[in-house]
């Protein structure tokens, strides 16, 4: 059963981005299936817009998102390619749930993911910093 329950809103993902993380599902669909197949969902059902198009508010590789807890919480993650996850640092891959989760929102939104103990849990992007520009 996958573990990612993003909502059905659309998304929106670079095409450099959703060429390197379909890329990069498909790598990983022997390893982590679940986790592969939910990317790979996601980005079926992406928008693909330019580089020039991507509004600042939609997480992408690189942004650190704020996001709120329903009980008022605040955390700050990074999302990150798996082989610069820290979770330590708060880099989360863009193979967890969260990550998967979190890929194309924007700032607003309320996304969900099912953590590995088969829970539902959700929070809401309060801000996104584009740290960097990553394809």
């Amino acid at each position: 059963m996958p573990t990612a329950t993003q909502s059905r809103s659309t998304i929106l993902v670079s095409a450099a981005e959703h060429d390197r993380l379909s890329s990069l599902a498909k790598a990983f669909l022997n390893r982590t299936p679940d986790m592969a197949e939910d990317l790979l969902a996601e980005m079926d059902r992406a928008r693909v817009a330019t580089e020039a198009a991507m509004p600042a508010d939609v997480v992408r590789m690189g942004s650190t998102v704020t996001l709120q807890n329903p009980e008022g919480s605040l955390q700050t993650v990074t999302l990150v390619y798996p082989a610069e996850a820290d979770i330590a640092e708060r880099r989360i891959s863009v193979l967890t749930p969260l990550g998967t989760a979190l890929i194309g929102a924007r700032a607003g939104r309320t996304v969900s993911w099912r953590s590995r103990d088969s829970r539902v849990l959700s929070a809401t992007i309060d801000a996104v910093e584009q740290t960097r520009r990553a394809p």
